[in-house]
């Protein structure tokens, strides 16, 4: 009922408006565009108020150094070019608090064509393996293969090249795995401030990679599965090994990530969990340009078909939907300009929809001062996300100066 009383609430308001009678005498039955985009915009709202209540609920962790002081730690960092990054990790990693002869390091150089193996032999502690496979998609996941088979920590941490870890990272996500029995632990990622060259794109990135951010919260703690990244994550090796790895989605050039959460899930549902937690947080750069912002969000949109658990896109396929609403609003405002007053007050509901949803997250992320862009990047996110969504199942990308299919 809450439903149906929201659509007739809406279509009250929407016969009020300037040009509704003029909508209604253009042939061809114009109002079916209006009732559907109406429908998508009250499912989609449904939605992002589960995930801002479910992001609320979400018990933050509260670490104090306790551990049992036995658990061993391999952090692998898959690296491919990333001269002008490893360093700051491998420097963050040299400092964590948690036990030294318990923690090992390894970078496996996918194929570099410029200092970064030289960079790591400058670290005496750290393991510098490489990967010589010539492959077609999946590099990252054989490069994560490769250490695990190197490895003796009993507890795996991946993290990106480009990333930067807090002094308590180590010490936080062992604490949380030993109080929570955890066999994969999904963690927060949060871009920085330190490189931003093109300031609209990078604030632009933040907010939108701050909602990607909640929605992976929700989705773990509430046992949906469907995101998480790998430049945070924490697993069992021998969980690793009891799902054979990344074997059957070894051909997948992306979800070394999701789709081994998805693969653990299967087999321990209980021991899957999100911690929310700042001292957890692992910080990376955003994209440098447009182009590379693009090939990112297509790589990761090119996962959408492959979940088993088919929830997951049928959400994929909502937010689509009603992202495409927009610009068939668009174009019908062509044929009549009314439709361009519907398609802002649908940007303005947009807004005010997600708005306590994002700055929830924005303010664990401490960006509450980027919300007052949320309302003038809209229709940039609209875009991308038609864009990169298709380009996701139907087209390629460049990642790491490789074509990807």
């Amino acid at each position: 009922m809450a439903l149906q009383d929201a659509y007739r609430l809406w279509v009250m308001k929407l016969t009020a408006l300037p040009g509704y009678g003029q909508v209604l005498d253009l042939p061809h039955s114009p109002m079916i565009l209006l009732s559907i985009t109406i429908v998508l915009f009250v499912i989609y709202s449904v939605l992002i108020v589960y995930y801002w209540q479910g992001w609320i609920k979400i018990p933050a962790y509260n670490h104090d150094n306790a551990t049992s002081g036995k658990t061993t730690v391999s952090v692998i960092i898959p690296a491919r070019n990333e001269e002008e990054n490893i360093k700051a990790l491998l420097d963050s990693l040299q400092t964590q608090d948690y036990p030294a002869e318990l923690t090992e390091i390894i970078v496996i150089d996918d194929h570099s064509t410029d200092n970064t193996a030289a960079i790591v032999k400058n670290y005496p502690n750290v393991k510098l393996l490489r990967l010589n496979d010539e492959l077609i998609n999946s590099y990252k996941k054989k490069a994560i293969e490769m250490a695990i088979g190197h490895s003796r920590g009993s507890l795996i941490v991946t993290t990106d090249a480009d990333c930067i870890a807090g002094q308590s990272w180590l010490s936080t996500l062992i604490s949380f795995k030993e109080k929570n029995d955890a066999a994969f632990i999904a963690a927060p990622v949060a871009f920085d401030d330190d490189r931003a060259h093109n300031k609209l794109l990078h604030h632009f990135q933040v907010l939108d990679f701050l909602v990607l951010q909640g929605i992976t919260g929700v989705a773990v703690h509430r046992k949906l599965m469907s995101m998480c990244n790998g430049a945070n994550l924490a697993y069992e090796k021998n969980v690793f090994e009891e799902v054979n790895g990344f074997k059957t989605i070894d051909h997948i050039a992306s979800g070394d990530d999701m789709l081994l959460m998805h693969k653990i899930n299967s087999i321990h549902p209980d021991k899957v969990h999100y911690i929310k937690s700042e001292n957890a947080l692992i910080t990376t750069h955003t994209a440098k340009t447009w182009n590379e912002f693009f090939n990112q969000r297509i790589r990761w949109a090119s996962k959408a078909n492959k979940y088993d658990d088919k929830r997951i896109f049928w959400v994929l396929l909502l937010v689509y939907l009603f992202n495409f609403s927009f610009l068939c609003l668009f174009i019908a405002g062509f044929v009549n300009y009314h439709y361009w007053f519907y398609l802002f007050y649908l940007w303005i509901a947009k807004t005010i929809v997600e708005f306590p949803f994002v700055f929830s997250i924005a303010s664990f992320f401490k960006k509450q001062s980027l919300m007052k862009y949320f309302f003038f990047f809209q229709p940039l996110h609209v875009c991308y996300t038609i864009i990169a969504g298709w380009l996701g199942q139907f087209g390629s990308y460049e990642w790491k100066g490789r074509k990807v299919k």
